[in-house]
């Protein structure tokens, strides 16, 4: 009780205290994490409304940069609309100039393509005196026969002037739209972009939250780690679950502020994107509006001043000509002729100024009386005359019409000044010199609404800057122009496709109290109306257009579309986040009850560790005093019978220490405390001995049990000489377990390179195995090892994945070990289960054949240790192929050389000898060729009777020297018990016999080699002196040996380990230290065996007193668990004295080099705690476990006393 106390303080508990300690200091670290978290969720939360600012500032400029703009798509449509219109009239316009102006040459070229130019801006009132003044300079020289053509020529170059300007402001116009246009597609990508920022917001959210539970997860983790903790304290679990309550609450609260965050957000997108809606489309009408005011505006200023144009032509050539150059019907031909010039006029005409005194000279120049307006006739288009108007009454002043386009011929002779609006227009025109417009009134014949255009004329005396009455004295007539507004307006909106659209009324508001309506028609109120401002020259007139939508807006799908599915994906986000918080809340419930059933077997796990070493310990101690004892017994007298008890009973303990070596194998694998040696070892002497171990069944059972060896694998190799040995011992033990009565075992060891290129298998065992597997319904089976059927191996490893990783590692080699059977195989349900520990085909097979079930699961284990895979084939009836690969480091040939040479001296007496195998199964005699060659011997090898007496023939006859002398020649069982053999006995006896034939001294040796075979047929082939000798397998390399040496009369000395110990430990002096009598008792008894003096002590304090420098012990072998001062303390102690010693003796005697250090081997049964770095890390030197073996102690001893 007292050494496992010991042991468990040992071994690294800790205290209470600290574990309370480190607790809190976990604790700590864990509030630090999660306030770091909390600081986190704070800023990106933080982030999260800045951005939502940003992008409604952004919204903000965008919605002012739209609110500036003046046209939009429909604009642009119609300006190209109009455009095309402009386009059309002008060529109409020159087709017409073009019969006008044949005279003009290339200047009408000229006009022809500035006429082709579009027209839109026509804002020439600024210029319109200069133009009239020089036209009215030029014309005055010119004479009376060229003056039409000459006024036509200055209205077409006017026209062309105007033309070009029209091109220049239609190409700024046209720039204009391009910026409005990619503004507008700025706009879509801003959107666009927007809608990706947020799905990037979302998606990073939903990033942020997936990392916060992964961080939860980790801190779960290290609360997991920290399981002995947990199981002393239960508060910290209780802290956890609060932590995780309140996690929780806050991840709900995020939840909420979400899903409102979302929905304030879909109402204020679905009131953004409708405001924007609405606001381009009131943009929309009001471009359309503005566009078609435009146009109507400048197409009437450019006909006003044409009429303008008019009345200074009259003045100059009418007035200023005595006779006057211009008559009805000159008149009328001018005027139809530049009609193009003035779109919008439907009729122009010139009333003169007539005083009283002057109207019988002017009605009988133009042979007509003066007539006066009947206001109430001319309303009704239907019963006009120009007979029923009446003469004028006498009055002050008249007005009457002298000249009149074509299209109004109907009012010559009429006075102007007879009616009520003209006489108004008449006054105030002569007054101000500038046109003027009258009210809009009813036209005579069309019945439509319409207003006349008035201007005076003046004659040449007219100063440029003439006050009213200057202006008035000055005026010698009237030239007006009536406008049919609503043709002309229709014909506007005809030239336009989206005419439909948008419903266009014009009112003349001069009177804002009664609004006159000049076009258009009333219409219901949709919502929308936009007014354009009419400016026609005369600013006592004021008129308007209002525009209205023919139709009702639709429903604003685009701002529904997206604040809806804005709305759903919160929505969807905030069902997912919902039932995300739920599920980690309850994965974190269920991580916690896991954790709790996972802290209790990992306890129980410790618990299990615990009780396999304390078991372990407690077993191999005892045992190690009964295999010591048993040892010790079988060293003295016995008698053979006494001799076969203590055998038995020693072999018994043995299997006992190899069951317990197995479970703790598997205990430290699962515990991950198993390590792999690096020591040079021949792998062909470790299969030497597992076919040692097993030679035993395998005769019992009658089975053929062989190994082979390629000649590519290097004889020496660095690894884990006792692993690699363990692994293929439990295959093989596996194999010999389920192999019954027939059959063979075979174990091959190969390249991972030669199995890789098998299109180039040079190999001839490596051949016949792979052709083994290939049989069809006519095949013998002779290329298997016994004969019988077997199992295709390469599907043994064509799973293999790793197969040739060392291919180009330097210094590295792969080896593939196939263990191959013809046992019962492995049921196809159960072969998923074979590696499981403690698990075997079915419940039947323990109880047949024997076994844990845990070999194979060990060397699963061990295979991947070693970097290499396992796997095998079977079939139920035919036998299991079992293959693995281990990786291993080459070793250099000279330091392998050196390590054969001192091992195998009788080596050298067969160098260069000649031998004959006879088998007839090919493979067969290439493992005993392996075997031969591995002896120096030079190998035949025969398949048949007949060619086996013609070699021996032709041998006996033609031998010359003695290194082609047969020395030797080996017969297998099966065919030297074969009928047929009759021959080869009679020569075998004819070369015995006749042994003159021979030039050397030593006659020809006969051995059989056999499986089994009783020892009547022994004796029975030596009286015959048919054999020098019989070779049992498996073969193998000692066997071999002895064999050949007594047929030749010498003897094999096997024991070279005992003598090699007795001359390392002879007369050393030897300190046992062990706590336990029985133990002491077995190490002395086995260290004096080989001439050790030994010393026994039961405590490490007396080791401590015993081994303080100087001292006489040699060596000390040390117990590990021991009350009061344990092997670890007293090793201490002792370095710490020898430390201690040496520097007194170097700070004495500086020229010494020596220092005093007494080699300490640990001897312990714990050998799951008790390994070498523990034992070198307390300052000991090795480590052998109870009961230590005569190997495992000489392969320590070795390295301290090989020199001494």
């Amino acid at each position: 009780m007292s050494s496992n106390h010991k042991h468990s303080c040992s071994n690294g508990n800790i205290s209470p205290s600290y574990n309370l300690k480190e607790g809190k200091r976990g604790l700590l670290r864990r509030k630090a994490r999660s306030r770091r978290l909390k600081q986190g969720l704070a800023l990106l939360v933080v982030l999260f409304v800045l951005m939502w600012v940003l992008t409604c500032l952004s919204s903000g400029s965008l919605g002012w940069k739209v609110k500036t703009r003046v046209r939009n798509e429909d604009h642009s449509n119609d300006s190209s609309e109009n455009c095309n219109a402009e386009k059309i009239a002008c060529s109409e316009c020159c087709s017409s100039v073009a019969c006008a102006l044949k005279m003009l040459g290339s200047e009408n070229q000229i006009f022809q393509k500035q006429c082709k130019l579009v027209t839109e801006n026509f804002e020439l009132s600024a210029h319109c005196s200069s133009l009239q003044n020089t036209n009215a300079k030029c014309l005055g020289s010119l004479p009376a026969e060229e003056i039409s053509a000459l006024t036509i020529r200055n209205s077409t170059l006017s026209s062309i002037s105007t033309a070009q300007i029209c091109y220049k402001e239609n190409e700024l116009q046209m720039r204009e739209f391009h910026a409005r246009t990619a503004d507008h597609c700025e706009n879509i990508y801003l959107r666009f972009a927007k809608i990706f920022l947020w799905i990037f917001v979302g998606m990073a959210v939903s990033y942020n939250l997936r990392k916060l539970y992964e961080q939860r997860r980790g801190q779960t983790n290290e609360l997991v780690q920290q399981q002995p903790l947990l199981l002393q304290h239960p508060q910290l679990p209780l802290y956890a679950q609060h932590h995780s309550r309140s996690t929780g609450k806050w991840r709900k609260k995020l939840l909420v502020i979400f899903v409102l965050g979302g929905v304030i957000f879909s109402v204020w997108l679905f009131w953004y994107l409708h405001e924007d809606i609405r606001l381009r489309r009131k943009e929309t009408l009001a471009s359309m509006c503005d566009e078609r005011a435009r146009m109507l505006q400048d197409q009437f200023n450019v006909s006003m001043n044409h009429v303008h144009a008019l009345a200074i032509l009259i003045s100059t050539f009418h007035h200023g000509k005595q006779p006057s150059a211009i008559d009805q019907k000159t008149f009328e031909d001018y005027t139809e002729r530049t009609a193009f010039e003035r779109p919008l006029t439907s009729g122009v005409a010139y009333a003169l100024r007539v005083r009283h005194s002057e109207r019988k000279r002017i009605e009988k120049q133009y042979g007509w009386s003066i007539k006066k307006m009947d206001v109430e006739d001319q309303t009704l288009a239907q019963d006009y005359n120009p007979e029923n108007f009446r003469t004028s009454p006498f009055q002050d002043e008249y007005a009457p019409v002298i000249f009149s386009q074509k299209t109004v011929s109907h009012i010559l002779s009429i006075d102007m000044m007879s009616g009520k609006e003209d006489r108004e227009n008449i006054l105030r025109a002569r007054a101000s010199g500038k046109g003027v417009l009258t009210s809009p009134f009813k036209l005579l014949k069309s019945n439509h609404l319409g207003v006349v255009l008035t201007f005076a004329v003046y004659n040449a005396d007219l100063p440029p800057n003439a006050t009213p009455v200057q202006r008035i004295n000055a005026t010698v007539g009237y030239l007006g122009a009536s406008y049919d507004v609503p043709s002309l307006v229709e014909k506007l909106l005809h030239q336009l496709a989206s005419k439909q659209t948008i419903i266009v009324n014009v009112y003349d508001t001069t009177s804002k109290a009664a609004p006159i309506q000049m076009f258009g028609m009333d219409v219901a109120d949709n919502g929308l109306l936009h007014i354009s401002h009419l400016d026609f020259g005369d600013p006592t007139r004021k008129h308007e257009m209002h525009c209205r939508f023919k139709n009702k807006p639709p429903p604003p799908w685009q701002a529904i579309t997206a604040s809806v599915g804005v709305l759903v994906i919160t929505l969807l986000l905030g069902h997912i986040f919902y039932a995300a918080i739920n599920q980690i809340a309850k994965v974190e419930h269920d991580y916690r009850e896991m954790m709790e059933l996972k802290h209790r077997a990992e306890a129980a796990d410790v618990a299990k560790s615990q009780f396999l070493a304390t078991v372990s310990h407690e077993i191999r101690t005892p045992m190690n005093g009964v295999l010591g004892m048993l040892q010790m017994l079988m060293d003295t007298n016995l008698d053979p019978c006494q001799l076969n008890y203590a055998q038995t009973a020693h072999d018994s303990g043995k299997d006992l220490i190899s069951l317990i070596n197995k479970v703790l194998d598997q205990a430290k694998i699962e515990s991950g405390r198993l390590e792999l040696e690096a020591v040079p070892f021949d792998l062909r002497a470790v299969l030497d001995k597992v076919l040692s171990i097993f030679s035993g069944k395998s005769h019992e059972k009658g089975i053929e049990l062989a190994a082979y060896v390629s000649e590519k694998v290097p004889e020496v190799v660095i690894g884990d000489q006792e692993r690699f040995g363990q692994i293929i011992t439990n295959l093989v033990g596996n194999s010999i377990k389920f192999t019954q009565d027939r059959g063979h075992i075979f174990v091959s060891v190969h390249l991972a390179d030669e199995v890789r290129l098998a299109l180039d298998v040079k190999d001839e065992v490596l051949k016949q195995s792979l052709g083994a597997g290939q049989r069809d319904s006519n095949a013998s089976f002779n290329n298997t090892l016994s004969g019988c059927p077997v199992v295709d191996r390469r599907k043994s490893w064509e799973n293999f994945k790793k197969l040739g990783d060392t291919a180009e590692e330097s210094g590295r080699i792969k080896l593939l070990v196939t263990v191959e059977d013809t046992g019962t195989g492995i049921p196809p349900e159960a072969q998923g289960r074979i590696f499981t520990p403690f698990m075997q085909a079915d419940s039947s097979t323990s109880r047949k054949y024997g076994g844990t079930g845990i070999g194979l699961s060990i060397s699963e284990r061990l295979v991947d240790l070693m970097g290499g895979e396992i796997g095998f084939v079977s079939e139920l009836n035919t036998g299991s192929t079992f293959t693995f690969s281990v990786s291993f480091n080459q070793m250099e040939a000279n330091s392998a050389d050196k390590m054969w040479q001192p091992c195998n001296p009788p080596v050298s007496e067969f160098q260069g000898l000649r031998a004959l195998v006879v088998d007839e199964k090919r493979i067969r005699a290439e493992v005993t060729r392996y075997h031969l060659r591995r002896l120096g011997i030079h190998v035949d090898i025969t398949c048949s009777v007949e060619s086996a007496c013609a070699y021996l023939s032709e041998n006996y006859r033609t031998s010359a020297s003695e290194s082609d002398v047969l020395s030797m020649v080996l017969i297998d069982q099966e065919i030297w018990d074969n009928e047929t053999c009759f021959p080869l006995h009679e020569m075998i006896k004819i070369v015995r016999v006749d042994s003159s034939g021979y030039k050397s001294k030593s006659r020809l040796k006969i051995f059989l080699l056999a499986t089994c075979l009783s020892s009547t047929d022994l004796i029975k082939l030596k009286l015959d002196e048919l054999m020098d000798g019989l070779i049992l397998k498996p073969l193998r390399l000692n066997t071999l040996m002895s064999t050949f040496l007594e047929a030749a009369g010498k003897r094999l000395d096997t024991r070279d380990n005992p003598s090699n110990l007795r001359s390392l430990l002879k007369g050393k002096q030897i300190l046992v230290v062990d706590d336990n009598s029985v133990n002491r008792r077995v190490a002395e008894g086995a260290l004096e065996k080989y001439g050790a003096v030994v010393t026994c002590v039961e405590g490490g304090q007396l080791a401590v007193d015993l081994l303080k420098p100087p001292h006489k012990f040699d060596a000390c072998f040390m117990d590990l668990q021991m009350p009061e001062m344990d092997g670890f303390e007293a090793t201490r102690e002792i370095r710490r004295l020898e430390k201690e010693y040496n520097s007194r003796i170097a700070s004495e005697k500086p020229s010494s080099s020596s220092e005093w250090h007494t080699p300490i081997l640990a001897m312990t049964a714990d050998v799951i705690h008790s390994t070498n770095e523990v034992c070198v890390t307390s300052g000991m030197d090795d480590y052998v476990s109870k009961p230590f073996g005569e190997g495992q102690l000489y392969s320590v001893v070795a390295r301290f006393f090989e020199t001494g």
